[in-house]
């Protein structure tokens, strides 16, 4: 069974894979490592400019460590799930120090630099050094789970070994980076989390969810819960040369080391705050409407205020944490979400 499936896979991948992704040309271990990092919880087509992007300004591991964090934070502002890049900076810099600039190659030593799970280190070995090496990324578990009908949510213990188990016994050692594209390939088009395309399927004659009504109930839910709703006013401060007031957020938490307006809470009044802090008065104070950013644990409430400044700031408010930022001539930070598209609402109108 274990290898009717792989040359099923690998038949169809010939066929019908792609081969023409940015991270699929001049393959190495650090731009297969990249493009996985980027590719966690990120669709194709969002990542494939971004990573265009990030190769050409940061080319290998020793030009990712030599950067400095705010530049590579800039270069992912938009992709969220921020740590993924703090990750990947604070690694590099370990590799280059730790290992001559060369990425392990071994799953077991991969796992041991910030950000690499065991299928992530999977597919670089699999991908990279053509290693008997297998992973389990959100499309193979989806795969797997309908193939074998596999209850339950791959997020609890004993249905992820149950997964992993399935994982190995179908990788092959022949042709492993091919099936490593092609299961991950099968999940992103055709095995997909709605609607797959079953009739299309190299793997339906014997795939058990496929003979269902709706396969789709595999692999389960993650069970839902309530989030609970946190709510701030969001200062957006412009001087009377347009720029704006930015400060650098703590190194973790929520869009950690990344730039953002300042942060009150709903009691506080944001003139007061300006004279205290700036030891100046605002001319004028426009409330915008309500914006909901949601993350994975809550849902964050914003009351965008903004203030324009009647007279230059008695406090600088330059240095590590502060920045007056020129949208004209933006400097190269990493910034917040809800921060990026507050100063396109204020540029446009």
């Amino acid at each position: 069974m274990p290898n009717s499936f792989s040359q099923a896979l690998l038949s169809w991948y010939d066929q019908n894979g792609r081969k023409d992704l940015p991270w699929q040309k001049d393959i190495n271990a650090y731009r297969v490592w990249i493009s996985e990092i980027m590719l966690q919880q990120t669709q194709v087509t969002t990542v494939i400019p971004y990573y265009q992007r990030f190769m050409t300004s940061f080319p290998s591991v020793k030009a990712l460590s030599e950067a400095p964090l705010d530049e590579v934070l800039h270069h992912w502002s938009g992709l969220g799930y921020y740590a993924r890049a703090r990750n990947l900076h604070k690694s590099a810099q370990i590799i280059t120090q730790e290992h001559k600039g060369q990425l392990p190659a071994s799953v077991e030593d991969l796992c041991e630099l910030p950000g690499i799970g065991r299928s992530t280190a999977g597919a670089i070995c699999a991908i990279a050094y053509q290693q008997h090496a297998s992973i389990l990324d959100g499309n193979v578990k989806r795969v797997l789970a309908r193939y074998q009908t596999v209850e339950g949510w791959p997020g609890k213990t004993g249905i992820s070994k149950q997964l992993w188990e399935l994982a190995e016994s179908y990788t092959p050692r022949a042709r492993v980076a091919d099936y490593t594209q092609a299961i991950m390939d099968l999940g992103a088009t055709l095995c997909t989390r709605s609607k797959p395309a079953c009739p299309s399927c190299p793997l339906k004659k014997n795939c058990k969810a496929g003979k269902l009504d709706d396969p789709t109930i595999y692999p389960g839910k993650k069970p839902k819960k309530t989030l609970p709703v946190k709510a701030i006013q969001m200062l957006i401060i412009e001087q009377a040369d347009s720029t704006l007031l930015l400060q650098k957020r703590a190194p973790q938490g929520i869009w950690g080391g990344l730039w953002g307006f300042p942060e009150i809470s709903l009691e506080d009044n944001p003139q007061s705050w300006c004279l205290l802090q700036l030891q100046t008065t605002t001319a004028t104070l426009t409330r915008w409407p309500n914006h909901r950013h949601t993350f994975s644990h809550f849902h964050l409430d914003i009351s965008p205020i903004h203030l324009k400044l009647g007279h230059l700031p008695q406090q600088i408010m330059e240095g590590d944490r502060w920045l007056w930022y020129n949208t004209a001539n933006p400097a190269a930070v990493g910034l917040a979400a809800p921060v990026s598209k507050f100063i396109k609402q204020l540029k446009t109108g």
